[in-house]
Parts: C-alpha cells; structure tokens; sequence
C-alpha cells in the first residue's frame, strides 16, 4: 500500500514537517558513565534518522537524579548533560531535522541502586509489581530486576518535582532542542498520579479525577510557561494497563485532562497504544472524544503499519504517526515507506547497552542517497 498522506508535509507550531512520520521515543541506555551524558555515538544514531523537515522525539530523559529508573538513560539536569545534548540536537538540525526533548520521571519504575535511601518515590507506597533494567557494576551486564515498594511524596517534594521538569525544559531549550515531550504514560510518575489504582493519596493530589489530575496540569503549567505552549506536548496512555495500573477511570481523567491542555494551548498529545499482538483495542468513541475536546495535534505510536496509518489520518482521527522498532532498523525509514522498500528487522538482543552494535550499524537502503527530492 503506498504511504500518501504520510508524505503529505504538516506544521506542527512554528515548525513545518515534510512529512507526517514521527521517530518515536525509545529507551536505548548509551551514555556515557558516570553522568549518565549523552554522547557522539548518540549524535550519530539522531544523524542517522534525521532528514529534512522530519520530526525525532528524544529517548526518556530523566529530569533529576530522583527520577532515574534504567541504567544508563541520560539526564538533562547537569552542565556535561547539557553539553552532550548540544551534540545531538546539532546533528540533527545539520540535517535540517526537528527534535523535542521528552521529559521523565520514572516514580515508583525504579531500583533502590539509584537512590541514596534505597526508596524510589510515587504519589503513595505501593509496588508496581514490575522490573526495571538494572546493569550489575560487578559484571557490567544488564538484567531486569524488582522494583521496591517506594515512598510516599510530600507536598513540599511534589512542588519539587513540577519545578524539576520545569528546569529540565528550560535545559533542553538551552541544548538547542526545537521543544519537549513531558512523558505522562506507561505507568511513570505523572501516570501514576493519575490512577486510581497507584494513587491512594487524601490530599489534594488524590481522590476524585479533578485531583488526580492536578500534578500533570500543574507539570504542565510549569513547563509551558517556561518554554511556551507550541514548544510542549504530553505522552499519555490510556489504555495501557501493566504495572499495576489498571484503572477504569483512567480514560475520564485523561479527556478530562486534555480539554485543560487545549486551554494550554500545548502543540500535541501523543498516545502511547500498546503494541503486543493481544493489545487492547483503541475504541474509535475514545478518538472521537479526544477530537471533541483537545484541537491541538494529535500523535499516534503502537505498531503502526502504513495501511494502518493511511487510515487513522485519512479518518482524521491523528495527525502523525511515530514509529519505534522499525526506526531503530531502518535509519531511513521514510524514505522506506515512500518507495515501498522493505523494512529491516531489528535485533532485540541490543535494545539497552552496549555499542554501536544494533544502535547506529543499521544500514540505509542502498538506492537511498541520504534523502530524495521528494522531501527537499
């Protein structure tokens, strides 16, 4: 099937894409140690997938120390962080490429190795019941491991957070990012606040869906001020239920949450769909519902296919579509997808760690000269 209206170009704010194709965000634990910084390996893994006019979203980056769950993930709260950033985000723009910074903290989706008491922290001191990669300092290998039951925040500590993820934009602005994506899915802390079933907290902060739903507002708030409304956007995911987070709640809070963000005036909400083979369905009312309530742009991500694509564009139900595994074997991937080129498979064996092996060895399709006059 041919990928038409995913070539069609699209603005997005201030920036016009020359396509309709979204790099996704994807954990892949390069930095370089101790520091948790990105490198050049890094920038040329971004090169590598930028071309002009198109749209990357950076791999999860932790906005403090406190919010770290994998090793290896970078920071963007240290002047070597910030510093190793410039080097990608130069890769990309050299390319004529976009790139937004995604914004994380990992809440209660973490290891007691990272942090000084042993105790992660979330809105209330329930487990995940879930495993996080943890790389052993004895044999440097990775390995998944148990997350501990974390504490609970404090106000004062909450108000901590929201001015960590404010700072953090500030930062990415400061790295040369074109914006940033807070990440508020996939069972992470902001996502953990919004649920019933991790957030057990009487104050203000939890209860009823307009409490629950505070601190992403309020993260939202803060970060927007700082760097502006059409430089921000949110991952959310609402029908994702691992970790513990199964709420049937969850969707109210979300719609609920998005017509606030419409009045923010944030560029685009990203919706995290699941992508195993036995996902829960996305219902259509929910898509139309999100449309009623939020007018800014619309990302899709969860193993998407150009037929599949072609349709939710065609049926206006989003406004791009972002790609995980495939970008990771396909450097080139729109170019793929534009000439109908077969798409690589990528080694799952090298998703976290490592070297360039399985991160930026890929190949470009051999006809594909960097890029085509279709895209500029």
């Amino acid at each position: 099937m041919e990928a038409n209206k995913l070539l069609d170009s699209y603005k997005l704010g201030p920036h016009t894409l020359s396509n309709r194709i979204v790099m996704s965000p994807m954990t892949r634990s390069r930095t370089t140690q101790p520091g948790d910084v990105p490198n050049a390996m890094m920038a040329k893994y971004y090169a590598q997938r930028a071309f002009s006019g198109n749209f990357i979203i950076s791999e999860a980056t932790q906005v403090s120390p406190q919010g770290k769950g994998y090793s290896f993930t970078p920071g963007i709260f240290s002047p070597e962080q910030i510093a190793g950033w410039k080097l990608i985000t130069n890769a990309v723009h050299l390319e004529g490429g976009h790139i937004f910074l995604q914004l994380w903290h990992v809440g209660r989706m973490s290891h007691e190795s990272f942090h000084a008491d042993g105790i992660p922290v979330a809105p209330s001191a329930l487990s995940p019941e879930a495993r996080v990669w943890i790389v052993n300092e004895q044999t440097g290998e990775g390995e998944m491991l148990d997350c501990p039951v974390p504490r609970e925040l404090s106000r004062d500590e909450i108000k901590d957070v929201i001015n960590d993820f404010r700072r953090g934009a500030a930062n990415a602005i400061e790295a040369g990012f074109d914006g940033v994506e807070i990440h508020g899915g996939n069972g992470y802390l902001i996502d953990q606040f919004l649920r019933k079933s991790s957030n057990h907290r009487k104050d203000e902060y939890g209860g009823s869906i307009e409490n629950r739903v505070r601190f992403l507002l309020e993260v939202t708030d803060a970060v927007a001020n700082e760097v502006g409304p059409e430089k921000t956007g949110i991952r959310l995911a609402p029908f994702i239920k691992q970790r513990g987070m199964d709420d049937p709640q969850v969707v109210d809070a979300i719609l609920y949450a998005a017509g606030k963000l419409d009045k923010t005036g944030l560029v685009y909400i990203h919706l995290s769909e699941a992508d195993w083979d036995d996902a829960p369905v996305i219902p259509e009312d929910f898509r139309k519902k999100l449309r009623e309530v939020y007018n800014g742009t619309i990302i899709v991500a969860g193993k998407y296919d150009v037929e599949r694509s072609e349709k939710i564009l065609a049926d206006k139900m989003a406004d791009l579509v972002a790609f995980g595994r495939s970008y990771i074997a396909n450097p080139d991937l729109p170019f793929r997808l534009a000439y109908e080129h077969e798409l690589a498979d990528f080694d799952d064996t090298k998703l976290f760690g490592g070297d360039k092996t399985g991160f930026c060895d890929y190949p470009g399709h051999e006809q594909n000269i960097k890029w085509s006059k279709r895209f500029g």
